[in-house]
């Protein structure tokens, strides 16, 4: 299952998310991490120094996630702001102005 405007695939089925209750919020493109990590957990007593591993997994993909959300928004930006400056007619500047030029 592909998730539009993303490069991380769904791995984790709909099923697979129902049955070891992750929370809709948490049903994303790191789902398939997060499940053995919270069984992992509750093998643990959530004893914070256990399941490191799979927490650092779980972690670095919602990180990539984030930043890849990020990147595209400033894509979105920066064609908004050109698109922008051109029905203006102004140029775009090569050099921002600071607050204090």
């Amino acid at each position: 299952m592909e998730v539009e405007g993303s490069s991380k695939p769904m791995i984790a089925t709909q099923q697979e998310m129902v049955e070891a209750r992750v929370p809709i919020p948490y049903r994303d493109q790191c789902a398939h991490l997060l499940i053995p990590l919270n069984k992992c957990r509750q093998a643990e007593f959530y004893l914070p120094w256990k399941c490191e591993n799979e927490r650092h997994s779980y972690e670095k993909c919602e990180y990539e996630l984030v930043m890849e959300r990020m990147l595209k928004m400033q894509k979105i930006r920066e064609a908004e702001k050109l698109k922008q400056a051109q029905q203006q007619g102004t140029p775009i500047p090569l050099i921002p102005k600071t607050a204090n030029a």
